[in-house]
């Protein structure tokens, strides 16, 4: 019998062992700072060029690219306000999504207050976005444009390689991806793309250790200042055993990534066909999205009293993003013309490679279950 079902890996995903191990080997066993230049800090210095000589390697891009942080937030942050504190004199306009993390629109409003106009790209009713609509957007005067690879909520992955080829017309325009959700999922690119975000919780790695690949030619204007760190774009005392740690993540979440691809999307498909069963439910995700992403809608059930009649039989899902802000409506629905009842009842439910079909089955007897009971209340 299974005790806890937990499919909400889109908000963060449990530690490995082998991961957490290597966390508690390293504080234990380097206990200098890297920037000390004694020999325990030139040790500390040398796991830590090594760590990311593996990411770099597992990303295929330089070393000298990598730029840590303490979240995929504060890299979208950087990305975002570092590149306009850099280039001031390159315009003041942004291209973005509605589709995107809650660290990037909130971030392209506050840069409003400053005088930057934020246009956001229409999207279809599949949840890419309108190829048209982008190339009549961009202009001389875009300093940036920052799309997501995958929407964290439904899921819908994006063809970054189109929009970087478009992007790309544009010497001026720097194109910044959130790749959080992409990462360990999906494939990765970084041809084309001049700013990268990804993180180690969302890879059964620990919270509190997160990157920003930044290409070489590009520069930013640190928003942390004082102090020698991992890169002069960030200051603050490197955390070793996070960044030991976040390499061993990367390394095994890449490790045989289509055999798990092909486990995913054989639980999607089950998962899709036996919600599409149960009376009243609609399914919002589509062919476009990452299989571990399943977006559904109960309209006759308010998200947050499905979430706790399943949180009864420690069943855990989610609503919208962990991070998103306050509101009942979800916004990437409403941009893909969904109709307010439908964004008004959404629900994720996100999967991963270690899911178990028996797992899955377990969930939809208790979800169905649930959806019953709750009709009738």
């Amino acid at each position: 019998m299974i005790r806890m079902i937990y499919l909400d890996y889109s908000a963060t995903t449990p530690v490995r062992d082998e991961v957490l191990d290597t966390f508690v080997k390293v504080t234990k066993q380097y206990i200098g700072n890297p920037n000390s230049l004694h020999k325990l800090g030139m040790d500390a210095r040398m796991l830590m060029n090594e760590a990311t000589r593996q990411i770099a390697q597992l990303l295929q891009v330089r070393e000298d690219e990598i730029i840590y942080t303490s979240s995929s937030s504060e890299s979208n942050n950087l990305a975002i306000l570092g590149t306009v504190l850099k280039y001031p004199n390159r315009g003041k306009h942004i291209v973005t999504t509605r589709l995107e993390h809650s660290s990037i629109l909130e971030t392209v409003r506050f840069l409003e207050k400053y005088g930057y106009v934020i246009d956001y790209v229409n999207v279809l009713e599949d949840g890419r976005i309108d190829i048209d609509d982008f190339c009549r957007l961009l202009s001389k005067e875009t300093i940036l444009v920052t799309i997501g690879s995958v929407n964290s909520e439904v899921g819908v992955i994006q063809d970054i390689k189109r929009i970087a080829e478009i992007v790309k017309d544009y010497p001026t325009t720097f194109l910044h991806v959130d790749g959080t959700q992409a990462v360990g999922k999906i494939p990765v690119n970084l041809d084309g793309i001049d700013l990268f975000t990804f993180g180690a919780h969302k890879l059964h790695g620990l919270p509190g250790i997160a990157a920003l690949v930044k290409k070489h030619n590009v520069e930013i204007e640190p928003l942390i200042h004082g102090g020698k760190s991992q890169s002069r774009y960030r200051s603050g005392t490197p955390t070793l055993a996070l960044i030991a740690s976040f390499a061993k993540a990367l390394r095994l979440e890449l490790a045989d990534l289509s055999k798990k691809q092909i486990e995913v999307l054989k639980l999607n498909r089950f998962l899709t066909q036996s919600l599409q069963q149960i009376d009243g439910v609609v399914i919002n995700s589509n062919n476009h999205c990452l299989p571990s992403i399943i977006n559904v809608s109960v309209p006759s059930i308010k998200p947050e009293t499905m979430l706790h009649a399943l949180e009864a039989h420690d069943v855990y899902i989610s609503t919208k993003t962990a991070c998103s802000g306050e509101g009942d409506l979800s916004d990437p629905l409403v941009a893909m013309g969904k109709s307010q009842e439908i964004a008004n009842s959404s629900l994720r439910i996100s999967l991963s490679s270690e899911t178990t079909l028996e797992e899955v089955k377990q969930f939809l007897k208790i979800f169905e279950q649930c959806v019953r009971e709750l009709k009738i209340k």
